[in-house]
């Protein structure tokens, strides 16, 4: 590091390498560093400093972080078992719509929805002729997030059931919301918030922009049971992975043990990976969770081609290769044009003469002849393999079918899946 202090200047500190000095730099490196003011202006000192930290970390043999480009957290790939969503659902009835909303005489569930909540009222309505059209019957969904505690409040989603055309302007009126064991968890009501309109004219004619009957109620459920849960109680902590694969699962277990020391994890198959709780955190087990999902794991996944005809969308993995193979695409088009003329009667003509219709029909047939073969090599990587295709010239559609029977033939070395 002698080097490094007997430099004349800072701009020779640019080319001290780990403590042994090189020939003095010419005047054109000179001319070059003096048109840098961002590094000029730190001074020698700070730079100096800088390079040392550098030097100093070489020199104890710190080890390198590898790039993290490819690598992803546990907690985007994988859930910690028991701590999950749970869904809701129930059934209510919106009310307050400007004659939008259920025909009680189509929709008879809302009529005896609407009686039974009057009777609850103290108001009897039974055998009487009800024709409001102000009242929609609506399911209600919403999800539970885990841990929530008794007095929050979670949003809510609210979709018309029967005929009405319109939820805007609708108060949702006090519905329970049920889970899966037929227990009720939250209570929802308020005001509906619709995204989509529909306007119509007198004389039929409208307009309908997204979908308005259906709207949401943001903080519009208060829970009211707890789902029992305790992380104190466990004494293993169980991983769920998201895309099961055997060599993700054993990159985390792997990484796990190297974080948390060996023997800790074991990968139980493709999808489960089980941690057992360490001493030191015992009483921590939020502590250990966190200290997990923050680990860094680079994914495997099956080379898959994932193909949806109806739209023509094509997705490739990284890793779809194909062996040696030559292909030919050539599409048949047929055009049939209708043009009828009129044939008018001439000026001498009989007076029987009448105006007829000529059909006139035009056939065109184009086979793309000039369609020729193209050879794809064997193990070429997926940006070639995409070149390849579009150098056929088609279009999504037909690389669909040209995938098919490359399956077929058994070149293709990738899973097709179709949508």
């Amino acid at each position: 590091m002698l080097a490094l202090r007997d430099a004349k200047s800072w701009h020779e500190v640019g080319i001290v390498k780990l403590g042994r000095s090189t020939s003095a730099p010419s005047e054109s490196m000179y001319r070059a560093h003096r048109h840098v003011p961002r590094l000029r202006k730190f001074g020698p000192r700070i730079l100096f400093g800088a390079l040392l930290l550098v030097v100093t970390a070489i020199q104890s043999g710190l080890p390198v972080r590898p790039s993290e480009a490819a690598s992803v957290r546990i907690k985007d790939i994988a859930d910690f078992e028991g701590i999950r969503d749970n869904l809701l659902v129930g059934y209510g009835l919106v009310v307050g719509l400007n004659g939008t909303g259920d025909a009680l005489n189509n929709s008879p569930f809302t009529r005896q929805s609407l009686e039974s909540m009057l009777e609850r009222l103290g108001v009897n309505t039974r055998g009487g002729n009800s024709n409001t059209n102000n009242v929609a019957a609506v399911m209600v969904t919403a999800t539970l997030q885990p841990f929530a505690r008794q007095g929050t409040r979670i949003d809510i989603t609210v979709n018309s059931l029967g005929d009405a055309k319109n939820l805007k302007g609708g108060t949702l009126l006090v519905t329970p919301l049920m889970g899966a064991d037929g227990e009720v968890y939250a209570v929802a009501q308020g005001p509906v918030a619709v995204s989509g309109f529909s306007e119509a004219g007198a004389d039929g004619g409208g307009v309908t922009k997204g979908v308005p009957t259906s709207g949401r109620i943001a903080n519009g459920a208060i829970v009211e049971r707890e789902v029992g849960f305790e992380l104190a109680d466990m004494d293993r902590v169980t991983i769920a992975m998201r895309n099961p694969d055997l060599t993700t699962a054993r990159r985390i277990s792997l990484s796990i043990n190297e974080a948390l020391g060996d023997g800790m994890s074991r990968a139980i198959d493709p999808g489960t990976i089980s941690i057992a709780v360490p001493d030191r955190y015992r009483d921590r087990l939020v502590d250990l969770m966190t200290d997990i999902e923050q680990l860094r794991v680079e994914p495997d996944q099956v080379a898959r081609v994932v193909v949806d005809d109806v739209s023509g969308t094509i997705v490739m993995g990284e890793n779809v290769r194909i062996s040696t193979v030559a292909i030919a695409q050539g599409n048949l088009t047929i055009r049939i044009t209708e043009a009828p003329q009129v044939s008018q009667p001439g000026a001498f003509a009989p007076s029987s003469a009448t105006t007829v219709t000529v059909p006139r029909t035009t056939i065109e047939i184009d086979e793309d002849d000039d369609r020729r073969l193209v050879v794809m090599n064997e193990g070429v990587s997926l940006q070639e393999l995409v070149d390849g295709l579009n150098a056929l010239g088609v279009g999504p559609r037909d690389i669909i079918s040209i995938l098919q029977a490359i399956k077929a033939s058994g070149a293709l070395q990738a899973e097709l899946e179709l949508m």
